[in-house]
């Protein structure tokens, strides 16, 4: 999975996938869709992580509209939910026993302390935190535009990465390489969960890992 040369066009994402940071780290030129129309059952209000009884999504109710198509930078987190509080627990029962829990956790924990009005808010200070943590030097902006379709030279990833397998993208295939998951006994390796999967787990060695999947 190689786009070194390529800029790259992303969704936002909530505490995105393992493949959402690869693209990042090896891409020159990042920039996330901010005028595309909300889609449902993706990582824009979403991320998986592994617990106790296997792969738990994390979900970010949102305001429902009338109209059937809603600007992306409109949408509102339902904050009537507790949903803020029910992801830091879940969270912390899946990953307290991880190596690196304590030392990150201080970081993440505005995130489910802060309220916030916008979606799109919520998820690029979760991207600039995590590619701080990670020492990620990469640098990303919000398109200007929709782009209906992307120019030469950029390479279009808004709905190549997704929860559901059939939407999934074939081509850029992502290196799922195994690395020692909390509940990895009891269920097996699972691919592509949340960075806070990879980054619990491995630490500063999240890394090597985003380094060597390409």
């Amino acid at each position: 999975m190689k786009v070194q040369s390529a800029a790259l066009l992303l969704t936002t994402a909530y505490f995105p996938p393992l493949q959402y940071f690869a693209l990042i780290f090896n891409s020159p030129v990042i920039y996330i869709e901010k005028h595309e129309n909300y889609s449902k059952q993706s990582y824009r209000n979403r991320c998986s992580i592994l617990s106790a009884n296997g792969i738990l999504p994390l979900i970010i109710p949102v305001k429902r509209f009338r109209r059937k198509k809603t600007p992306i930078s409109d949408i509102k987190p339902d904050n009537s939910y507790r949903w803020q509080k029910l992801h830091l627990i879940s969270i912390q029962s899946a990953y307290r026993s991880a190596p690196f829990y304590e030392y990150y956790i201080d970081d993440l924990m505005p995130f489910f302390e802060k309220k916030y009005n916008y979606l799109l808010d919520l998820n690029s200070e979760i991207l600039d935190k995590l590619l701080s943590v990670l020492k990620i030097p990469a640098k990303w902006q919000f398109t200007s535009y929709f782009m209906a379709e992307v120019p030469p030279g950029m390479v279009d990833m808004r709905d190549r990465i997704h929860p559901k397998p059939a939407k999934q993208d074939k081509e850029n295939i992502f290196n799922h390489k195994e690395y020692i998951q909390v509940f990895s006994v009891r269920h097996g390796f699972r691919k592509n969960l949340s960075i806070l999967d990879l980054l619990f787990n491995t630490g500063p060695d999240a890394l090597n890992y985003l380094a060597g999947t390409a």
